[in-house]
């Protein structure tokens, strides 16, 4: 598994991470005895570097995450989680007090001391321009409860305003074969900046998987179905923005490109990674065997120009339009 810088602090990650969303119950049930089956995969699989977020079934990812810590305790494993939407999505509510107990309850739930990277979820544009919030997260850090912060977003705009304050560590977005906006400015920016980079939805919430067609239905509880159209939050969250439809159009074309010994998601996921300034790429995985499928495309050498090209041709000619300049 290849490693790479993630913060100006010190801390590497496996170019291929794991995100925790799916342990939170978002995308439908998953045990726990399935959870940490899959975590354990992965980290033996060589991750290193495992993503959730305090409001991933209202902490239940971070509490199955810091169990899986907790028996692998001399791995050097490191975990980041989230915090901010455990409250209505106005700016006034990111106060000092607020962000200082959302970092006592995931340093509980991890049972971390010090939590090694807190990310602020996808805040309201407000926040980015609140020097309160700043100082405060520089605070935490000064009393050892994180160890570095950074910024998830849902806009290449945001990213760059939040590379602007000198101790954001990472940027979180969406990047993948169909959200192509951020390597036009962000990933430069934040190569220069020396600001570490977290690819989330890298295969569109599965459509890049190619396991999908028009008679794939999806849980109830799977925000695959309840958040199709944004009902819930972001719809950039979902199927990265792109129509379902319009979608699997696209994977039907780009699955004419995928070398020989080579899947769809493979190829995906080795895309990601392989862009100019990106620290890790963090698929989320419900079971052992995806976890480690995905893992072992962080030792799979570099794609071919021509693959390259036509994913840039398929975004442009199917995609773009429906995302490209909405995040």
């Amino acid at each position: 598994m290849q490693t790479r810088d993630l913060t100006r602090g010190g801390l590497r990650s496996s170019v291929i991470g794991l995100g925790c969303w799916q342990f939170g119950g978002d995308w439908g049930d998953v045990s726990d005895e399935q959870a940490m089956a899959t975590l354990h995969a992965a980290a033996d699989a060589g991750v290193s570097f495992f993503d959730t977020a305090d409001v991933y079934g209202d902490g239940r990812s971070e509490r199955l995450v810091g169990r899986f810590l907790a028996e692998r305790p001399d791995e050097g494993l490191v975990v980041a989680t989230k915090c901010g939407r455990r409250v209505p999505q106005e700016p006034a509510n990111y106060t000092p007090a607020a962000l200082r107990e959302w970092t006592e309850r995931s340093r509980e739930n991890l049972g971390l001391s010090t939590v090694p990277l807190t990310q602020l979820h996808c805040p309201p544009d407000g926040v980015f321009g609140d020097d309160r919030v700043f100082d405060a997260l520089d605070q935490l850090v000064a009393d050892g409860l994180i160890g570095a912060y950074g910024v998830s977003v849902e806009t290449v705009d945001q990213g760059l305003r939040a590379i602007q304050r000198p101790n954001v560590s990472t940027v979180q977005v969406i990047f993948n074969a169909f959200r192509l906006k951020p390597l036009d400015r962000l990933l430069p920016a934040c190569e220069s900046a020396g600001v570490g980079v977290i690819v989330r939805v890298p295969l569109a919430s599965g459509l890049l998987s190619g396991k999908y067609d028009e008679n794939t239905t999806f849980a109830p509880t799977d925000h695959r179905s309840y958040n199709r159209h944004g009902e819930a939050f972001d719809v950039g969250e979902t199927f990265a923005g792109v129509p379902f439809d319009v979608g699997l159009s696209a994977v039907r074309r780009l699955q004419k490109a995928v070398p020989s010994g080579w899947t769809l998601p493979e190829v995906a996921l080795r895309w990601c990674a392989d862009a100019p300034g990106v620290s890790t790429v963090i698929p989320g995985a419900r079971n052992a065997g995806q976890a480690a499928a995905n893992a072992a495309v962080g030792d799979r050498p570099a794609l071919d120009e021509a693959v390259v090209s036509e994913i840039v041709s398929v975004y442009r000619d199917q995609v773009a339009q429906y995302v490209h300049g909405r995040w």
